[in-house]
């Protein structure tokens, strides 16, 4: 019989059913898991259900029965692959199941900065346009997508479907090449060229010891003064201060985040500061959290386990 531990359930919506799997086997749910509650909670567990919780090589060398960590999430970072690897201890993940929720989100973070809706939300909050004597007022810049150019970093399923969702609103969109690059490939553009061209940057690239800090100061310093920061990726590809420096200091006009490089962000967060300027817009990494989106996860997830255990190589990244 499989024992299965599901470390983080509370990661998705209580509203989401797990469908159930076909083989015999217990199941536990935490809500959420402390790393020092991680060797009791999976002493005899053979197969880990995780999101989040960080899973590392001193963990997992206690976990001798351990055959399979099904992350509830496309990203791995959490996990010591390497480990994994090495050990027989098989990891799958989800795919394709936020293909519209990230873009959408995306796409929403731009519109919402470019044609400066929180400002204008709270003029309107505030009396202003009820003390402007005019039917509108023209207190904030107003900027169409339309005829803009988007940058995108990651060129994946989820930057393709903002490629096309851009393209549908009548923007330009360009793939910028890798950060040091010796050579750009047919269809993309140099990394320094695509930022200084770029009206709105949108990161959709996965979090590795490459892209850690892609976006830096000499990053922001490439960029337009007008341009927009989307991130809905991972929080530690932005370095934050250097973040923090370039919206205060007007090279660039906005930013949007959905991610953070420590999660929830602490009070002392510089995002949290940030979320005082009107020109910035934090949320709390929902850009992949719709109803449709988080059914179809735990669709997969259970698919994944049910695959595994009958032998196949389904969504498996070891």
């Amino acid at each position: 019989m499989e024992n299965i531990v599901f470390l983080d359930r509370e990661t998705i919506a209580p509203q989401i059913t797990l469908p159930t799997l076909s083989c015999e086997h217990q199941w536990q749910d935490y809500p959420q898991t402390a790393v020092d509650e991680l060797l009791p909670r999976l002493a005899d567990a053979t197969i880990v259900v995780n999101n989040k919780v960080p899973l590392r090589a001193e963990t997992l060398s206690l976990l001798p029965k351990l055959k399979l960590i099904a992350v509830a999430a496309t990203g791995v970072d959490c996990l010591d692959s390497d480990y994994c690897r090495d050990n027989g201890i098989a990891i799958a993940n989800i795919r394709g199941y936020s293909v519209n929720t990230v873009p959408e989100h995306a796409l929403m973070l731009m519109l919402a900065l470019k044609r400066s809706l929180p400002s204008y939300q709270q003029d309107v909050k505030g009396g202003e346009w009820q003390k402007s004597g005019q039917f509108c007022f023209h207190h904030h810049p107003i900027n169409d997508l339309s005829g803009s150019t988007l940058a995108l970093v990651g060129s994946g399923t989820i930057g393709d479907r903002v490629r096309k969702l851009a393209e549908a609103f009548g923007m330009r969109v360009i793939l910028a090449e890798r950060k040091n690059a010796d050579t750009v490939r047919p269809g993309y553009v140099a990394w320094r060229d695509a930022l200084g061209q770029a009206d709105v940057i949108s990161i959709h690239c996965p979090l590795t010891p490459e892209t850690r800090h892609l976006f830096d100061d000499e990053a922001f310093s490439l960029m337009k003064n007008t341009a927009t920061l989307i991130n809905t990726a991972r929080g530690h590809i932005v370095n934050e201060e250097a973040l923090e420096n370039a919206l205060l200091n007007g090279q660039i006009a906005s930013a949007g985040f959905d991610v953070a490089e420590v999660e929830p962000a602490p009070d002392d967060s510089r995002l949290l500061k940030l979320t005082r300027l009107s020109n910035f817009i934090l949320t709390p990494h929902t850009a992949w959290a719709s109803t449709e989106a988080q059914q179809t996860l735990a669709n997969q997830l259970i698919d994944n386990i049910d695959a595994f255990l009958q032998g196949k190589s389904q969504n498996r990244v070891v």
